[in-house]
């Protein structure tokens, strides 16, 4: 059993919860999920590691009310417990001194790309975060992307706060600007987390640029450790498997098609149990 010490709703889509874990968080790294099962009846939800304390040996989830057993989820409360929790799973993101890195997460991907923004500034880079919501209220996590990025812009779809637009606005008037520059280079990498479709236009955008690009995909998964190939994706016209292989990819070999097709498999059934 690990026990919920926390819970806090950061907006009316999205809760987040502190559990007990000493072992998981004593081996988790940025990049990586773990997979939770609620109790005996219950499926297998992959969650993204937004944060851990290895001395306090607690993790930090943070999940989208979206289906059945994720309101389920966000239904405990402190003090609850929730059966299983498999993990640290996935290649971790991989982290050097690169000089400068984008870091773009759009909607509830913030809650990943704030360890991964971190892990880069703590690794010496010149980090840029680049945060978008659907409007001022959905927006997760500002303050803490604060405390890891040297600059921080915020979009919103409707303009509520920060630039009125898309995360990929944002990001390419940074790339416009330095295109047009004799001092100021490209970064050395953008790393993108959230939609795929915002994935997909991000990698569309820095390939222009010759900018490379990292997105860490968010396949439908089943068991999480590479032997059901639900989560199977096409990236560099190979096949590969998003928990084992991933979930990191380059984002300019990704086929984004074949993945929102794959992401839509079991629509009719999801909406059978919300």
């Amino acid at each position: 059993m690990y026990k919920i010490i926390e819970k806090k709703e950061l907006n009316q889509e999205v809760t987040e919860i502190i559990v007990e874990s000493p072992l998981i968080a004593s081996k988790a790294k940025a990049g990586q999920f773990v997979v939770s099962i609620l109790d005996d009846t219950g499926e297998r939800i992959p969650l993204t590691l937004a944060d851990w304390d290895r001395d306090l040996g607690r993790i930090t989830l943070i999940l989208q009310k979206v289906g059945f057993t994720t309101k389920r989820l966000a239904a405990l409360k402190a003090g609850d417990d929730i059966e299983h929790i498999l993990g640290p799973l996935g290649h971790p993101t991989e982290i050097e001194n690169l000089g400068e890195v984008y870091c773009v997460g759009g909607g509830v991907g913030i809650a990943e790309v704030y360890p991964v923004s971190r892990a880069f500034k703590d690794a010496g880079n010149r980090v840029v975060g680049i945060i978008g919501a659907r409007s001022k209220d959905l927006l997760i996590l500002e303050k803490k992307m604060k405390d890891v990025c040297d600059e921080l812009l915020i979009t919103t779809d409707d303009g509520s706060y920060g630039h009125k637009g898309f995360v990929t606005d944002v990001l390419k008037d940074f790339l416009e600007v330095i295109e047009k520059s004799t001092q100021t280079k490209y970064p050395a990498l953008v790393y993108a987390i959230g939609p795929v479709v915002m994935m997909q236009a991000v990698s569309e955008l820095t390939k222009v640029y010759g900018v490379k690009t990292i997105v860490s995909l968010n396949p439908v998964m089943v068991d999480a450790t590479g032997m059901c190939g639900s989560c199977r994706c096409t990236v560099d016209g190979k096949t590969v498997f998003g928990c084992v292989d991933g979930p990191d990819f380059d984002g300019h070999k990704v086929d984004f098609k074949e993945l929102e097709k794959r992401l839509k498999l079991f629509v009719t059934q999801e909406r059978k149990v919300k």
